[in-house]
């Protein structure tokens, strides 16, 4: 009998025991949680475009009327020929946003010259160039045989597309392009950023790693939070329409 009420009151002790430091226990359990445990935000709510219109928090760079959001080399004027909603390379040098920007989520849709002319690098070049520094190559690669890393989709010198999804010359053809730039680290240490990119809905470049300062012939260079989005003037009568970028 005795043992039996000693059992029971060493089981009753241990409860009320537990019962004071569950609460303290919790306590440390919580504070020590990691910040997404505590709940996700509520993601912002954006408008899809359609009919190749501009989502809803898209800055649009270019609707096909005029340059105003893009200057030329030394900061004067874009002198590119701006007509039928197109704006059209005319050797009167690159152009540059006038806004800078970093990570970006970024669409643009280009033509060849119908007219083929020049074979390899020579036909129907220009690019799209990133903070002024990463190059994405535009080229008329439709039965035209180059170099793997500068052909069209490629993170010119570093990167070959997946494949070759061109059209033929004079069609419209588009990038949808997801960039996260390379940044430098408290110690100083360069960290890679980089590329994703679908050429007419196709993936042809995936998650591949952004580094160094530049790429061969860009106008900028060093490793910048924020930089100009430039097109090149490559000497070659390419036309561009219908340009926005989302900031990420």
């Amino acid at each position: 009998m005795k043992k039996t009420s000693c059992t029971v009151f060493t089981s009753i002790l241990l409860g009320a025991c537990a019962a004071l430091l569950l609460p303290a226990a919790l306590s440390a359990a919580e504070t020590n949680k990691p910040a997404a445990a505590k709940g996700p935000t509520e993601p912002p709510v954006v408008t899809p475009g359609t009919a190749g219109s501009p989502p809803s928090d898209a800055i649009v760079l270019f609707d096909g009327k005029d340059l105003a959001k893009w200057r030329g080399d030394k900061g004067a004027e874009a002198l590119w020929k701006v007509e039928n909603g197109y704006a059209e390379v005319n050797g009167k040098g690159n152009i540059f946003t006038r806004e800078e920007f970093g990570a970006i989520q970024l669409h643009v849709e280009w033509a060849e010259p119908a007219e083929v002319k020049g074979d390899s690098q020579g036909r129907g070049n220009s690019g799209v160039y990133f903070m002024g520094r990463y190059e994405i190559q535009v080229l008329d690669c439709y039965n035209n045989k180059t170099y793997f890393d500068g052909q069209t989709g490629a993170f010119y010198g570093h990167n070959a597309p997946l494949v070759n999804a061109c059209r033929k010359p004079g069609e419209w053809q588009a990038y949808d392009i997801v960039f996260h730039p390379p940044s430098k680290s408290a110690e100083g240490v360069a960290e890679a950023g980089s590329f994703t990119v679908f050429h007419n809905n196709v993936l042809v470049q995936d998650h591949i790693p952004v580094k160094g300062d530049a790429t061969t012939a860009a106008p900028l260079s060093g490793i910048v939070p924020t930089g100009p989005l430039v097109l090149q003037d490559h000497g070659n009568p390419v036309r561009y329409r219908n340009i926005w970028l989302r900031k990420l």
